[in-house]
């Protein structure tokens, strides 16, 4: 019998994390697309990208920020390119859909729900920031609102349906599923779905064994066999939950973007490192990391040869 495939998607450096917190978080775009390469070599079939300020690390959403890691990927992997539209919470829905738009991927990660977004508690890990933005940037996360409305979602699928990209539909608690089950329902977005339920994020839900059954009872009883299942934990919570929705036919996801750490008070040297680690897990269990070319299977993507880039 064929070993079911795995997709390991690696998400590289995000908005959440910034550059104080570790030597090894990519900030400039040589680092983004050496890490991705990294990633990818290691077996990502999938690397989801943000872009960041190379002075001071700060999110970027510029489509211009994104253009020389994008070449430098396309030209030297197969691997498939998810690019965020989530940006940085602060960010409006127009801002967040231009890079995506721009550079025509054939993923592009989609928030699913507003939600509160709290950073703030790494001000109790982290005392000292190389810049001033970054503990600010923290605080203001006691009353912020990720605000993804039925408004700014339609926008962002309207608009990036034209680029024929499909879809990371990210959902960080139960409310999330159903507002993509309304949108099926409309008719706004076409199976097979591709759902990242998101634990241990504060404002989401939890990463208790529990909080992922019933994330996943609940995508089976709202989509049946119209969606492919991948996780994300937060921090520490990463591979204890990867290697539980592994063993329960789901896909995962690893990264810097997501955690900083690849064990206990250890970082994380790269990206590729929580790859292999995670691949280690995958093939513990009997299973196998998919290709990129097998991913582009079974989340029916277009192709890498009609991306913008």
């Amino acid at each position: 019998m064929a070993k079911r495939k795995v997709i390991i998607s690696c998400a590289i450096t995000g908005s959440i994390h910034t550059p104080s917190m570790s030597p090894y978080l990519p900030v400039t775009a040589e680092e983004i697309a050496a890490s991705a390469l990294g990633a990818a070599e290691a077996g990502a079939a999938i690397v989801h990208l943000h872009a960041r300020n190379p002075n001071d690390g700060r999110p970027d959403q510029s489509p211009e920020a994104f253009e020389p890691f994008l070449k430098v990927i396309k030209q030297s992997s197969s691997v498939v390119v998810n690019l965020t539209t989530g940006g940085a919470p602060g960010m409006t829905i127009e801002e967040r859909v231009r890079p995506a738009e721009r550079w025509r991927p054939e993923v592009a990660s989609l928030n699913m729900g507003s939600m509160n977004f709290g950073l703030y508690p790494m001000l109790k890990r982290y005392k000292t920031f190389k810049h001033d933005w970054e503990p600010k940037a923290l605080e203001a996360s006691r009353d912020l609102v990720f605000r993804n409305s039925f408004k700014d979602i339609r926008f962002a699928l309207e608009t990036l349906d034209a680029t024929g990209a499909r879809y990371e539909f990210e959902c960080y608690d139960t409310s999330h599923l159903y507002n993509l089950h309304h949108f099926l329902s409309e008719g706004l977005v076409k199976p097979p779905l591709f759902i990242q339920t998101v634990f241990g994020l504060l404002g989401g839900i939890g990463a208790h064994p529990e909080d992922v059954m019933h994330m996943k009872r609940t995508a089976d009883r709202l989509f049946g066999d119209l969606y492919r299942w991948s996780v994300l934990g937060a921090g520490r919570n990463q591979m204890p939950i990867a290697a539980m929705a592994a063993a329960m036919g789901g896909n995962v996801r690893v990264g810097l973007e997501d955690s900083l750490w690849i064990g206990a008070g250890e970082l994380a040297p790269s990206n590729a490192s929580q790859v292999t680690q995670v691949r280690r897990i995958i093939e513990g269990l009997g299973l196998d990391a998919a290709t990129p070319d097998e991913a582009r299977e079974i989340l029916a993507l277009k192709g890498g040869d009609r991306v913008g880039f």
